[in-house]
């Protein structure tokens, strides 16, 4: 499964010390799709490991953290990630081949977001500490 590599961009794009509101339009953009598809895999991921799994949940808290944006654009956030959520857990009630399948294609397409945030942003200072551990990413099912 592609869950450690998507995590691992993730971490990489927080890494960063580039604050939401100091980010160009564009990059705003893919945080909020990158939220929404994060909201996707939380819901997809809690239908086959159950409803107490709060991996990719902590890791959109981790992002609002790290980004420190505006309170207008921390809810925007906030929000796309609820939707993502909510559409796959209507779409996708029961842990099944096509579940499965679905969560494959949101970790796919959340890791192109983090790599294409992590292209553009300021690479971390050598010598920087990551504001999250990779000790922390969940090795594949």
């Amino acid at each position: 499964m592609l869950r450690l590599p998507v995590a691992a961009l993730i971490i990489a794009c927080m890494a960063t010390s580039a604050l939401a509101q100091e980010r160009e339009p564009e990059e705003r953009q893919r945080l909020l799709d990158l939220a929404y598809t994060l909201g996707e895999s939380h819901a997809l991921r809690q239908t086959c490991e159950g409803v107490n799994d709060q991996l990719w949940r902590s890791r959109m808290v981790r992002l609002t953290e790290v980004e420190q944006a505006d309170q207008g654009f921390d809810a925007q956030l906030r929000e796309r990630f609820n939707t993502g959520f909510a559409a796959r857990q209507g779409e996708f009630p029961l842990c099944d081949t096509a579940s499965r399948k679905a969560e494959q294609q949101s970790a796919r397409k959340g890791q192109a977001l983090a790599l294409k945030l992590s292209q553009s942003m300021r690479v971390v200072q050598r010598g920087e500490t990551a504001p999250d551990s990779m000790a922390e990413i969940v090795a594949p099912r």
